[in-house]
């Protein structure tokens, strides 16, 4: 994800606007896009400050709450695939999650995990 643009940028490019000038023209001189411009102004109108929003992820999702069962399946199961407890998450939880997501959740907890099905 990219960084916001400066807050003096911010700044200087609704001032440029505020003193009479259009939105295209203070894209032009500021060498932004107009889509940036408009953003600005309308954040500033709403909420009077021109500071970046908070980006990335909260570290909020489906799985948290859940944190403490898959924790529980691994420790009772041992050596358990992500696509295994995918399917449990869904049969058990009514929760549908990508493998990846199970993945991220086990690595966050500190556990390992069976990379692949046993082969016959």
């Amino acid at each position: 994800m990219g960084k916001p643009h400066p807050l003096e940028l911010r700044q200087r490019v609704v001032a440029h606007v505020d003193a009479g000038n259009t939105h295209t023209s203070a894209a032009a001189r500021f060498d932004v896009s107009i889509k940036f411009v408009n953003d600005m102004v309308k954040l500033k109108r709403e909420t009077g400050s021109l500071s970046a929003k908070p980006q990335g992820n909260r570290g909020l999702g489906k799985l948290k709450p859940h944190a403490d069962w898959v924790r529980s399946q691994v420790d009772a199961k041992g050596e358990i695939t992500l696509d295994e407890l995918v399917v449990l998450l869904a049969d058990e939880k009514q929760i549908t999650v990508h493998r990846s997501s199970v993945g991220r959740l086990l690595q966050r907890l500190g556990l390992t995990h069976k990379k692949r099905p046993a082969s016959a």
